[in-house]
């Protein structure tokens, strides 16, 4: 770990969320080039940005994965230091990544799923709670995740994390290949999750769904912020829109 992820910075840490100068490398690619966010708590933040901005390598850098590897900058959840932290440990103070291909575990049901998310304390939702957040989980709780249609899997993949202790929970491209009733589904869910007090971070190549749902936005451009500020500012200005997100 670089010297300079200390924690020189912790007082300019806001009450919940701050990502500060995060920089990180595939190799010797240069993909998160100081990348900065501050997200309140309870709050939708909107990640935005065209393909290759360096969205996904964000949401990994902010889950202490070891790709992209982070060599500067400091991650604060809820005054806990993350940048201090390996991926595991980060989990356990409260950081839950949804990636884009879902991850559900072959050969497990979808019950099966959620209780190997609880096997490690700290646990978090109630299985039954899940269930009743997703009626359709409980209807097939004992058929195998992988073969559960697309917006189920992804479900499910939204239940595994909340069955852990999360705080922060990262959505990496939750609408891919759905159908737009399932989107508004989904949307509805996660405006539930944010009333139980979790703050999200959406990645969505579909921007203007991830607008209309979030708080507020920040686009990337080559692994740089280039816009921070209200979603209804992106929705609002074309200009921006068409040069950072082409709609």
């Amino acid at each position: 770990m670089s010297e300079n992820m200390n924690t020189n910075h912790a007082k300019n840490a806001p009450a919940y969320f701050s990502a500060w100068d995060i920089k990180a490398y595939y190799g010797e690619s240069y993909i998160v080039q100081g990348v900065s966010l501050n997200i309140h708590e309870g709050e939708i933040l909107a990640l935005l940005g065209r393909n290759g901005a360096g969205k996904t390598s964000t949401l990994r850098a902010l889950a202490r994965l070891a790709d992209p590897m982070v060599t500067h900058g400091e991650i604060w959840l809820d005054h806990q230091p993350l940048h201090l932290m390996k991926a595991h440990e980060a989990s356990q103070a409260g950081i839950g990544l949804v990636p884009e291909d879902r991850r559900i575990i072959q050969g497990l049901t979808v019950e099966e799923n959620l209780q190997l998310a609880q096997i490690e304390k700290p646990i978090g939702w109630s299985i039954e709670r899940i269930y009743e957040l997703f009626p359709r989980l409980g209807e097939r709780a004992k058929q195998e995740g992988t073969t559960l249609s697309g917006g189920e899997q992804q479900m499910l993949a939204i239940g595994r994390a909340l069955a852990r202790d999360i705080k922060l929970l990262l959505l990496d491209e939750p609408y891919e290949g759905l159908a737009p009733v399932i989107v508004q589904e989904i949307e509805k869910t996660l405006h539930l999750i944010r009333e139980q007090g979790i703050t999200t971070v959406i990645v969505e190549q579909n921007a203007v769904a991830a607008l209309n749902l979030a708080d507020r936005a920040v686009i990337l451009d080559t692994g740089k912020v280039v816009f921070d500020g209200t979603a209804k500012e992106v929705l609002d200005n074309e200009e921006l829109r068409h040069e950072y997100l082409a709609i």
